[in-house]
């Protein structure tokens, strides 16, 4: 959510903000909501100058009444009656005002960083490097859920008849390749100087509005029936949350924390055979890194964040490259948006396995997440971005590790999290 001053004494710049973004239907809601502030503050002025009319005459019934002036005092006190009823009237338009800037202001995209690309879906999207040789063994290499089904890895029937689609059993040395990427990856953020953190897999109706755009949210969000909570989507949600309505010494940034969390997704739509098996499904895990900094310091960490994962895929000998989202691709909270995305050598092709994004003080904005610098207080920049998502990650794993005899090499670095195991075949 942008600043409403900004807006106020910028409206063509949110407007040319929004024709960027290719959301022309939005620039009706620029003109809508000044005029709708408009009234707020003029109704907020009205309100102003009769609680001052009312507590000057509210001194001075005490003062008619010390002198014995019991008529004028009554009759100022009718008079106090009166202005309180016209306050009162005053204040319930006020809070219904505020609602429909509120309303309208979550509404409009933020504004994208300058270095954004611009192009209307993430078929426009840029890519920036590639990292590691894409490889294409001379073997052939099967759908990913068949060569779990040939390790013994994974029971989708069993998931089905249990939970319906989008569900699975991981089993035997696959499910503890899982966990050993999990406590991998949480480490590997722990040696970068991250604070890790388990947080509530629930989460508030106000958390969720704060953190994510009404669309996202419908999309996404499990809602627990009879409850003001939400199941998370990703764990972003509750370690952005974790701030709400505090505020930090600025001394105390940036906060850097990662964090593991199931997450929990309703995927709506049909999609093809490529987003079948464990790459689109309603219950995954994951690992995650947020950041709460100072807005000068939001595009060094931006870049910090991205690396993190790029380089923790090619620890694990994962061909990656990088893709700068374009603005028709942006979320509207987002300032700017860095895919990564990892060697499919059996699509040949690469796909998302994480997205870093930087919010700059939308969310902040939203959850009353400030800084005190001195007398001064502002908003904190907030940003997040997957470390690792097991599922996707298992897909770009066992495709490049892959031997032809349907055995897979276990990277060194997993090693200890394997139990010493350097390679995984059916038994």
């Amino acid at each position: 959510m942008i600043d409403i001053k900004f807006l106020r004494e910028n409206p063509e710049a949110v407007k040319e903000n929004i024709r960027k973004k290719f959301q022309d239907n939005k620039l009706p809601l620029v003109d809508e909501v000044i005029e709708l502030d408009n009234q707020r503050r003029a109704n907020q002025a009205k309100a102003d100058a009769l609680r001052a009319d009312r507590n000057k005459y509210s001194k001075q019934i005490g003062a008619l009444m010390g002198q014995g002036k019991k008529d004028e005092a009554e009759e100022m006190k009718k008079l106090v009656t009166e202005k309180s009823e016209e306050l009162a009237r005053l204040e319930e338009l006020e809070t219904e005002l505020t609602e429909k800037v509120t309303k309208i202001m979550m509404t409009i995209p933020n504004i994208i960083d300058p270095s954004v690309p611009i192009g209307k879906d993430d078929s426009e999207n840029v890519e920036v490097q590639r990292y590691g040789d894409p490889f294409v063994p001379d073997f052939e290499i099967p759908y990913h859920t068949d060569i779990m089904e040939k390790l013994h890895g994974i029971d989708l029937d069993s998931a089905r008849r249990v939970a319906g689609n989008g569900f699975y059993y991981l089993m035997g040395d696959i499910a503890r390749l899982h966990s050993a990427v999990i406590s991998y990856a949480r480490d590997f953020m722990i040696d970068r100087g991250f604070t890790y953190c388990v947080p509530p897999f629930m989460i508030r109706s106000n958390v969720v509005t704060g953190v994510m755009s009404f669309a996202e949210m419908d999309a996404m969000m499990y809602k627990i029936e009879g409850e003001d909570l939400y199941l998370i989507g990703t764990s972003e949600h509750s370690m952005i949350g974790k701030f709400i309505d505090t505020v930090v010494k600025e001394e105390e940034l940036p906060k850097t924390l990662t964090s593991y969390s199931p997450c929990f997704r309703k995927e709506k739509g049909a999609h093809g055979i490529e987003e079948r098996g464990v790459y689109r499904i309603h219950q995954f895990e994951k690992q995650e890194m947020i950041v709460v900094c100072k807005p000068e310091d939001s595009m060094m960490w931006f870049d910090k964040l991205w690396q993190n994962t790029v380089d923790l895929f090619r620890s694990l000998d994962i061909p990656v490259r990088t893709l700068e989202c374009c603005s028709g691709d942006l979320a509207d909270l987002k300032v700017k948006s860095v895919d990564v995305e990892a060697w499919s050598p059996r699509q040949k092709k690469y796909f998302e396995v994480g997205s870093c994004s930087n919010l700059g003080d939308a969310q902040a904005r939203r959850l009353k997440i400030r800084v005190s610098a001195g007398k001064q207080k502002y908003f904190a920049h907030t940003l997040n971005n997957t470390v690792v998502a097991p599922p996707r990650m298992l897909i770009a794993f066992l495709e490049n590790n892959l031997n032809e005899d349907g055995s897979v090499r276990i990277p060194e670095v997993l090693r200890p999290y394997m139990g010493g195991k350097d390679i995984i075949k059916a038994e």
